[in-house]
């Protein structure tokens, strides 16, 4: 009855400082911890430049040997290609829709979602996971919120659901809104702060979380080796299935 998951911002597959290719680092350290689901933000689906030895279509590539089902939604264009959000899974996968819930249009955002299913005693239960990368100010983090939950709502009222995400979270608000909506924060609940992941190398800003409803938390970690693969630090979660 239990389930792991995962998320981290990889910094289109760059070292902290942007010196090196870390894709191959970042998917040897999802392969040692071994989750059931995990949540990527600023995945470089396709990115053109001769150093990058991923293809084209990189969510193949990067989740072969690993996951199962892959579930990705471009949020961002750019001259040598796009990036976005990624949801990866080892159990069966409804692909539901990407949202644009940008709150400029100097900073494209979205909200990916996917219907994650578990079998509980020859009982389908889906579980239903919400990839996020919030806006850098604190207004359009509000209103993002505000769209956001709006989403989940309409999707997955009453049925088990995570949010996992780059919350860009500054000042600590979001807590205060996903509560309203009945999510608690995997870290607030075990230690009673949510957890610092940035930057990488010395972090102190608490920016990536793990937002769960209708789950069971068991247990939450630091992802290992993560400073060395990314800006952000990925944090790990065990759950229950009630």
């Amino acid at each position: 009855m239990k389930l792991k998951v995962l998320s981290i911002n990889i910094h289109k597959g760059k070292s902290p400082l942007n010196l090196q290719n870390t894709m191959h680092s970042i998917k040897e350290c999802i392969r040692q911890s071994n989750p059931d689901i995990a949540f990527i933000q600023e995945f470089q689906e396709k990115y053109i430049h001769p150093n990058i030895k991923f293809p084209s279509n990189a969510p193949d590539a990067f989740s072969q040997d690993l996951f199962s089902h892959w579930h990705y939604g471009k949020n961002v264009d750019s001259h040598n290609g796009h990036h976005g959000n990624l949801i990866l899974s080892r159990l069966p996968q409804r692909k539901g829709l990407n949202y644009d819930i940008s709150a400029y249009r100097f900073e494209k955002r979205g909200l990916l979602h996917s219907e994650v299913i578990f079998n509980k005693n020859g009982i389908e239960i889906p579980i239903h996971c919400f990839c996020v990368h919030l806006a850098l100010l604190q207004n359009g983090r509000t209103r993002q919120l505000h769209a956001m939950l709006s989403h989940i709502e309409k999707l997955a009222h009453g049925q088990p659901t995570i949010v996992a995400g780059d919350f860009n979270d500054w000042y600590k608000k979001a807590s205060q809104h996903m509560k309203r909506s009945g999510f608690i924060e995997v870290f607030e609940v075990l230690t009673g702060k949510v957890a610092k992941t940035f930057p990488s190398i010395y972090p102190i800003l608490a920016m990536d979380r793990i937002y769960v409803r209708d789950l069971k938390i068991q247990s939450g970690s630091f992802l290992n080796d993560s400073p060395n693969i990314s800006d952000h630090l990925g944090i790990v979660a065990e759950l229950e299935i009630i």
